[in-house]
């Protein structure tokens, strides 16, 4: 694996000024989540700061990369770009950064959508990503308080809130979203 220098570097080179703020940020959230859940620090700051890596790709190279990480990008993906970036910035991961940490990849590969049965780091990743502090609307300081007491109910609120943003926008479901949630629902005491 490449240094956080150079990460650090190509990030500043490729992402907008924003976007790099908010991988910090998600970085030092999903630091801080994992320390208190006890959980990898460095590999939550790690996938929190890669996760974004390829999102101001173009839609074309987004398909690619995902292509070239093993993710079928069928008609559902096709139909809702937003994803791509979650394989994309897997593929980034591997073919420059040279990370190979299988916790680290599948983080940032769901960060976007959650799966079923996510496991401690992923949902790190994702809530870290949900409630990072440029982050405003309605409901996420209740999601900001409860990630440290309950991270499933965290992350059920989070899902319920984006599931009705995109209904709301008569926006396209992804299967992992709904999955995930619907995992949360049947096997955790919330």
């Amino acid at each position: 694996m490449v240094g956080l220098n150079f990460i650090d570097k190509y990030l500043k080179e490729h992402l907008s000024k924003k976007r790099y703020i908010h991988s910090l940020n998600v970085a030092d959230i999903a630091a801080s989540i994992a320390e208190h859940y006890d959980v990898d620090e460095s590999k939550a700051r790690l996938a929190g700061l890669i996760h974004d890596c390829s999102k101001e790709e173009s839609y074309e190279d987004l398909v690619n990369y995902a292509q070239n990480c093993g993710f079928p990008v069928d008609e559902e993906s096709y139909n809702i770009p937003e994803i791509l970036h979650g394989p994309g910035s897997v593929y980034i991961a591997r073919s420059i950064f040279g990370i190979d940490d299988v916790e680290v990849l599948s983080s940032v590969r769901y960060h976007v959508t959650g799966k079923e049965n996510m496991t401690l780091m992923e949902k790190i990743v994702f809530i870290a990503d949900y409630i990072e502090p440029s982050r405003k609307f309605d409901g996420i300081d209740n999601i900001r308080d409860l990630v440290y007491q309950d991270i499933d109910k965290a992350l059920l609120f989070a899902f319920d809130l984006t599931i009705k943003y995109i209904i709301d926008r008569k926006g396209l479901l992804h299967h992992d979203t709904v999955d995930a949630r619907n995992f949360l629902i049947k096997n955790t005491t919330l």
